[in-house]
């Protein structure tokens, strides 16, 4: 077997909108086992997530983070990602690290809003203004082609540049941003809520990218209390991140408020119910994301 290569020289060829339909397919295969690990040498971290996922195979993503590495010009976090033959159990390709990130995390949070956003939404709230916040712009275009975007983020310059760079109109107020937006996509990494649930108007959809540990959340309990929830995947967010661990500790929501995941999508329980609905999406990531994100980029490349 020759071990292929894809780099980012593939991006042109992807679609945001087929590489939804991939994710929405992989979840229709049996559930994925999963595992993380992490190695450390003082402030450096090497987490390996893993995934196999019966029918479409293995998938080992390694990251590296190196907090001191800016100081010498390069990147604080880089790896790489492995995919091996479900059949035999050989490697099969090396994807791109940077591309997979980038295409399961926007993937992850536009296959939500595709599903659960009105289909009639315009007005986009982009919160925060890192690189996460800019492939989102990408990725919502595809579905909502109408779409118009505003940007908020603490820094004013971060803002302005990001509006420079995509084209969004800066928003000096959050509160009344949030009371024009029909989606909002928060990625931040906030450890306190940045938007509260009062701020909210019926019909909303929330995307909520930027939290990954259990000290961070960029909403607070009543926004959680007030929506109709849905993860990804319940396995990597109810009892791993804030976003849902301190409100179930509150008491503002239960378990059995969480409707479904991705897994619930086949029938027919990841859905809008109607446009008053509040609706939030939590994405919290996992390796059976990145393995289906990375056999979709394999497949492109494969198909030339």
């Amino acid at each position: 077997m020759i071990l292929e290569i894809v780099g980012p020289e593939i991006e042109p060829k992807l679609d945001w909108l087929a590489l939804t339909h991939a994710i929405e397919a992989g979840h229709r295969l049996p559930r994925a086992e999963v595992g993380d690990t992490f190695l450390r040498r003082k402030g450096d971290t090497l987490l390996t997530r893993s995934a196999w996922i019966d029918g479409m195979g293995i998938a080992v993503k390694a990251a590296t983070i190196f907090p001191d590495n800016p100081k010498a010009g390069i990147p604080s976090i880089d790896g790489s990602v492995t995919l091996y033959s479900d059949a035999d159990g050989r490697p099969e390709a090396l994807v791109d690290f940077k591309l997979v990130t980038k295409w399961k995390t926007a993937g992850d949070s536009l296959l939500s809003a595709r599903l659960l956003a009105r289909k009639d939404s315009e007005a986009i709230l982009i919160v925060g203004a890192g690189a996460v916040a800019t492939s989102m712009v990408e990725a919502y275009r595809a579905v909502f082609p109408a779409a118009r975007f505003t940007i908020w983020a603490r820094n004013p310059d971060a803002a302005r540049a990001f509006a420079d760079e995509t084209g969004a109109e800066p928003a000096a107020d959050l509160e009344a941003a949030l009371g024009k937006a029909d989606v909002i996509a928060t990625a931040t990494m906030a450890t306190s809520p940045v938007i509260l649930g009062k701020w909210l108007r019926p019909g909303t959809h929330l995307d909520l990218i930027g939290a990954y540990r259990a000290d961070m959340r960029e909403v607070d309990d009543e926004a959680m209390r007030r929506a109709r929830l849905f993860v990804d995947a319940r396995a990597t967010t109810i009892h791993h991140i804030g976003e849902l661990m301190e409100p179930l500790k509150s008491g503002a929501i239960s378990e059995a408020d969480v409707l479904g995941d991705f897994y619930d999508i086949a029938s027919g329980a990841f859905a809008r119910r109607s446009d008053e609905d509040i609706t939030i999406a939590k994405n919290g990531g996992g390796a059976h994301l990145d393995l289906m994100t990375a056999r979709y980029i394999l497949g492109v490349a494969r198909r030339g």
